[in-house]
């Protein structure tokens, strides 16, 4: 009887380790084929059938649609370039320039991957909308108040993430370093 009681709690336990380290694994990603480059951080490979399980496994408990690789790549920064989490109630700038691409979007999230709701309903900018300095480089804010120039609101929420997205661009699975891809600064500029 001992044995079996043994068995049956190893079992249970196994199970409860088992679904503890998937649960975790899709919710919280792992860095499998990323690509990494100051605070931004891609997955080029989760658009092709080269998926990785832990991405195909985070996609399918999100039900996101990822951008395919012959379209373009998806950066994702949820700190700015020293470490510090992208918080709400702080004023972040992005500047510099972009790889080679056709177009891009920069577009402020939550955690969750959900809109950052906010009063204005201005969510991100496009390639084609952001004012530019002469050298092509740009700057945006992003902050609770309003700033003048490129200004995105956060609402105030306690921690955001920053996709880019750039479309019809070279930057994909060979990218490995600023040099390839030289992605916009992320700083913080003032926090209370």
């Amino acid at each position: 009887m001992r044995v079996i009681f043994v068995s049956v709690l190893a079992m249970l336990i196994a199970t409860a380790v088992g679904l503890g380290a998937t649960w975790t694994t899709a919710t919280r990603g792992v860095n499998v084929g990323t690509v990494t480059i100051g605070a931004w951080t891609a997955r080029p490979k989760v658009g092709t059938s080269g998926i990785d399980p832990y991405s195909r496994a985070s996609i399918a408990r999100s039900g996101e649609l990822p951008v395919g690789t012959g379209d373009g790549i998806t950066f994702l920064a949820s700190a700015d370039d020293k470490g510090r989490a992208l918080d709400g109630r702080c004023e972040i700038k992005v500047s510099g320039v972009t790889p080679p691409a056709r177009f891009w979007t920069l577009t402020v999230y939550d955690t969750q991957g959900q809109l950052v709701a906010n009063t204005l309903e201005r969510y991100g900018f496009t390639s084609e909308e952001v004012v530019r300095e002469t050298d092509g480089s740009f700057e945006v804010r992003i902050a609770p108040r309003a700033r003048s120039g490129n200004w995105l609101p956060t609402g105030g929420v306690d921690r955001y993430q920053l996709a880019m997205r750039l479309y019809d661009t070279p930057v994909g699975v060979a990218t490995r370093s600023q040099k390839d891809a030289p992605m916009p600064a992320v700083a913080t500029v003032e926090c209370p």
